[in-house]
């Protein structure tokens, strides 16, 4: 019997890196596993491998959304627990170079797929007396990452938004929490620049650390917290001065 059995679980950009490992992570503790990614494909070939179902959608999208909740309640019959997962860089850190192509698609994964996520699934979990949330934001949401400023922006967002949300839905039994990991061993940050830093003997996370983190947040912590992830560290709540 896994700690999960009876619960379903929707993990956003659940087609590749750490929302694969989580939704892996999840499915071995006894989950249903809902899979959405932008790519059919790999939300498809993910949920076969882990008996679950696939949902195609843009998570910067709305109507997107509330397609997505009506069929998890007509297939799972309710949700209870989420990780908002889906992100993308710039690739820029010239702030003059940015391109409003590339703002738009950052935003829209990175914030509006937090954003509209949470207000499409809530009722769902309130639905069924509770659950809980875990939003995937960075190191660069505590910390300045100059790097990716517009990257940094929208972490930082997710962190603020999983804080505030967190205080509002506490008292109907969700929980709602954030991890902050640093540069995770997927194809997020380049195959150049992971050659390089592993060139510099610098300690990649796996995605299978992140995917332990997450699951502890799925099963025990406070509201609101906001967990820093290095390699071979696990998940460490980041302390905010009040």
């Amino acid at each position: 019997m896994g700690t999960l059995d009876g619960n379903v679980a929707l993990v956003t950009g659940g087609g590749s890196g750490i929302g694969y490992a989580v939704a892996r992570r999840l499915k071995d503790e006894g989950a249903s596993i809902v899979v959405v990614d932008r790519n059919g494909d790999a939300a498809e070939e993910a949920a076969t491998e882990f008996g679950g179902r696939a949902i195609t959608m843009d998570v910067g999208r709305p109507s997107d959304w509330d397609i997505a909740v009506s069929s998890v309640r007509a297939h799972e019959g309710g949700l209870d627990l989420v990780h908002l997962n889906a992100g993308v860089t710039t690739g820029e850190s010239d702030l003059t170079k940015l391109t409003e192509e590339q703002y738009r698609r950052i935003m829209g994964a990175n914030v509006d797929g937090v954003v509209w996520g949470m207000k499409a699934t809530l009722p769902l979990l309130a639905e069924r007396g509770g659950g809980r949330i875990v939003a995937t934001a960075s190191l660069a949401g505590v910390i300045a990452f100059s790097n990716d400023p517009i990257y940094a922006l929208t972490k930082h967002a997710v962190v603020g938004l999983v804080r505030s949300a967190a205080l509002q839905w506490a008292d109907q039994g969700i929980v709602i929490n954030a991890i902050c990991p640093g540069i995770v061993d997927t194809p997020l940050p380049g195959e150049q620049a992971k050659k390089m830093l592993k060139a510099a003997n610098f300690p990649l996370i796996e995605p299978d650390e992140v995917a332990q983190a997450v699951y502890e947040l799925m099963t025990t912590g406070e509201p609101g917290a906001a967990h820093i992830i290095q390699a071979g560290t696990g998940g460490i709540p980041y302390r905010f001065h009040n």
